[in-house]
């Protein structure tokens, strides 16, 4: 971001339908692996849709995934009963970021100057619902204490900080479906003008209830026409989609300034070069037909990072593999990056893992930094039949090996709301 501060990326973690870990969940991507399923944490049979991206818990959901995420080594038995599942996914993608990044200050100064923004789009919606039918049906007096903290949208961002004891700006955002990229910038901001010198940044999602599913089958946005082979719902771009499919999980990024990263000699894996917002002042769930709010935010990001459209290699789309949504999304890159478009690639990764509202931008995020490290473009899974004026590389189902010099990562949400995220090579 040119005139501020620059800010490095130097630890990331996931917890993905995919697996815990990041290293897991990118190499099964790139096996071309999907994390989609029918729906076991609850009985989803009387709704139209089944289909879920549910994160593998050892002895519960998904158990027999070999990278199902172990609980207990997040937080102790009594202590994950007083939380919300979104607090337990940020929780171990957070470690797994912190280590990675070795940054685990003791001093106060550098405390101080550490962070934490973890967004949520829907907060503890778990545990709000299983707060009302206590009420409902044993009454108001058996409540937990500890009902409230649980749904709490800056809960995850208030556990990593005493777990580390971060004591620099604590924060947290919830924007819908932006809510990620929205953290990663939002905090990439307050590095660059000074606010902290490092920020623990990213979403995270658990909305794979019945409530959850109920709720966006009465909005008739998901995926119904798979119920019957799940793996095949999500399919950005072709004609055989019919709507998303929920996805749950966390993603965090270690942010830092550029001089304070070469100080302590730290790993940097990339850097942020831009970050956008916009809104489409349009409707409440659909985007304008053309994806004018999208190529704004792009536009917006580019501007902010001093950066040409001819410097972008990857696009990491929103790409959600709803009919309207996936094709404005491309027209709003077609009108930004005009015919450099056809020397890009642009895929979307929720083909794989589902669509994790909240936390989707942030999983987007890292899956960009990998494509970074790795010189490769993950593919857009079941994509056998793509819309006929799509004239760009899309990774139909495998991935493409090429040079990536800088990626976007798109996110658009519910409201209007939209945010693009840029990140590079980093080159000192």
């Amino acid at each position: 971001m040119t005139g501020l501060r620059r800010v490095v990326v130097t630890g990331v973690g996931m917890v993905s339908p995919l697996g815990a870990g990041v290293e897991n969940s990118w190499k099964r991507l790139l096996n071309a692996e999907s994390g989609i399923g029918t729906i076991q944490g609850f009985d989803a049979s009387h709704l139209p849709s089944t289909i879920g991206g549910e994160v593998p818990i050892v002895g519960g959901v998904r158990a027999d995934d070999p990278f199902a995420l172990d609980t207990e080594t997040v937080m102790p038995d009594k202590e994950r009963r007083r939380v919300d599942p979104i607090t337990i996914y940020a929780l171990a993608a957070a470690t797994e970021a912190v280590d990675m990044s070795g940054w685990k200050p003791q001093d106060e100064e550098a405390q101080n100057r550490t962070g934490v923004m973890i967004g949520s789009g829907i907060g503890g919606i778990q545990s709000f619902t299983d707060a009302v039918e206590t009420v409902m049906t044993k009454g108001a007096r058996r409540l937990s204490p500890f009902a409230i903290p649980a749904i709490l949208v800056n809960l995850p961002s208030g556990h990593i900080s005493m777990k580390y004891g971060f004591r620099g700006p604590n924060h947290a955002n919830s924007t819908a479906c932006t809510t990620g990229t929205h953290a990663i910038g939002d905090s990439a901001r307050m590095i660059a003008l000074g606010d902290a010198d490092v920020m623990v940044a990213g979403g995270t999602e658990h909305g794979i209830i019945e409530i959850g599913v109920a709720g966006f089958c009465a909005a008739r946005a998901l995926s119904t026409k798979y119920n019957d082979s799940p793996a095949e719902a999500s399919r950005p771009w072709d004609r055989g989609r019919d709507g998303f499919v929920m996805g749950s999980g966390s993603g965090v990024l270690v942010l830092e300034e550029l001089e304070h990263a070469r100080a302590r000699g730290a790993n940097i894996l990339a850097e942020v070069r831009g970050y956008g917002m916009s809104g489409d002042a349009h409707h409440i769930t659909a985007p304008p037909e053309d994806g004018n709010g999208g190529r704004r935010a792009m536009a917006n990001a580019l501007r902010s990072g001093g950066m040409n459209v001819e410097d972008i290699d990857y696009v990491n789309a929103h790409g959600t593999s709803t009919p309207l949504g996936d094709l404005a999304e491309f027209r709003a890159v077609r009108e930004l990056f005009g015919e450099h478009r056809k020397a890009m690639s642009m895929s979307s990764t929720k083909s794989a893992v589902g669509h994790a509202l909240g936390a989707a931008g942030a999983l987007e995020a890292i899956f960009c930094l990998m494509a970074i490290r790795d010189q490769v473009a993950p593919p857009t899974l079941n994509l056998s039949d793509p819309e006929d004026d799509i004239d760009m590389d899309l990774v139909p189902n495998q991935p493409r090996e090429r040079q990536i010099r800088a990626t976007v990562s798109n996110s658009f949400g519910f409201g209007g709301t939209n945010g693009s995220v840029i990140f590079s090579t980093f080159n000192g």
